[in-house]
């Protein structure tokens, strides 16, 4: 009963300010409990637009609005609506409209406006909530794993085939030059023989053929069998092998692999895989021996959160700071037969800002020694970021 009678008082206070044309924003649990955390509200909060302040509390007198408390640089009162304590807030000279953190979220048909709740993960130092939010996110982890796995478990064999030629083709290109296919990371990664190697989400074995040629210990986590059928392949072909787990990266047993691995390898287009990044970062730092390192090479924010290119041509499309997540068609489509692409399932992702991914590696208790952006070599994207690569090292 209390969760319904919370309810409702959401959507009454928002409906009242979307009639008064009041730009607003739920946070703290209010937020929580819109985006479906399970918590037991007690009370609602609201941010206002903060010249809109006083017309806000003229609106909300017939409720008993305690008057205005203003600080230097914010300002808020307080009343109960519907039985619930709520506190009206707002923040001089900040427009609520450009907060990266504003998303909306329907509830019975109705958009509500709120804060994001990685805004409590990632800027409200000491939140009481980041537990019960890293539970719900693990959870929400668990079902999106299984619609990725799914996607990425659907003729992927047949696509790696189209791409790449066949195992036999791939590993003689690969024995050339083992070094170019570690490229540009390579060089954080050097005197591999007889070093542990873990890569997560290592997709078809490419990486790993090359790590082991040159004289690594190598694991590969990955959840398509697919993937994991055409890297034995290319590595049997190649003359090396390595141990290939077929699992979720956060449901490993961990028992035979904590603390065993030198380096631990992830690298472009597997991050946005995670709706929570801490979690990850955790399991990394388990994997990593004391001294180990943390070697991500990734896609740069910059080319796929906000700019689109087109020949010499980009638009800002995007916002770097959204937080929502996004559905998209497996990687592979595109070396699909045709009338084989539509059929496809696609795959659910968050994709993540430099400064959230920093600061969960941070947090994790890794040291970061690199942070390096690498430019696209296309003539027309000069001055873009492509890519980067982030190097971390476990304290020991």
């Amino acid at each position: 009963m209390k969760h319904t009678a919370y309810k409702e008082a959401v959507l009454e206070l928002a409906s009242m300010l979307e009639k008064a044309n009041v730009p607003y924003s739920f946070t703290k649990e209010a937020a929580l409990f819109i985006q479906g955390v399970p918590i037991i509200p007690q009370r609602i909060h609201l941010l206002i637009q903060w010249d809109l302040l006083d017309s806000v509390h003229e609106l909300f007198n017939i409720y008993g609005a305690s008057p205005i408390e203003k600080e230097p640089g914010n300002a808020r009162f307080e009343l109960y609506f519907e039985g619930f304590l709520t506190e009206i807030a707002c923040f001089f000279n900040t427009t609520i409209k450009t907060d990266p953190y504003r998303i909306t979220v329907k509830m019975d048909g109705q958009e509500l406006f709120s804060r994001s709740l990685y805004s409590e993960l990632y800027f409200t130092e000491g939140s009481p909530f980041k537990e019960a939010i890293l539970a719900h996110l693990l959870k929400e982890q668990q079902v999106l794993t299984g619609q990725n796995e799914q996607a990425w478990n659907q003729n992927n064999y047949t696509a790696l085939i189209n791409r790449y030629g066949e195992p036999e083709q791939v590993a003689e290109k690969i024995r050339q030059n083992p070094q170019w296919r570690l490229h540009p990371f390579y060089k954080y990664m050097k005197d591999l023989q007889g070093k542990k190697v873990m890569h997560l989400l290592g997709s078809n074995g490419v990486k790993a053929t090359s790590l082991s040629l040159l004289g690594a210990e190598v694991t590969v986590v990955d959840f398509s069998k697919e993937n994991a059928s055409f890297a034995h392949k290319v590595a049997e072909a190649a003359g090396v092998s390595f141990n290939y787990i077929v699992s979720d990266v956060l449901s490993l047993e961990m028992e035979k692999l904590h603390g065993k691995f030198d380096y631990v390898l992830m690298e472009l287009g597997v991050l946005h895989y995670f709706i929570a990044l801490q979690p990850l970062m955790d399991l990394v730092n388990q994997l990593l021996t004391p001294g180990g390192k943390f070697v991500l090479h990734e896609f740069h924010p910059i080319s796929t959160k906000l700019i689109t290119s087109t020949g010499k041509k980009h638009k800002v499309t995007g916002n770097y700071f959204d937080p929502t997540l996004h559905y998209s068609t497996v990687a592979f489509s595109k070396h699909m037969p045709e009338g084989a692409q539509e059929a496809l399932s696609q795959t659910v992702q968050r994709k993540w800002t430099l400064g959230e991914l920093v600061t969960t590696v941070a947090g994790a208790g890794l040291f970061v020694e690199v942070l390096e952006e690498e430019p696209n070599h296309k003539i027309h994207d000069i001055g873009l970021p492509k890519t980067f690569t982030l190097v971390a090292r476990k304290q020991g």
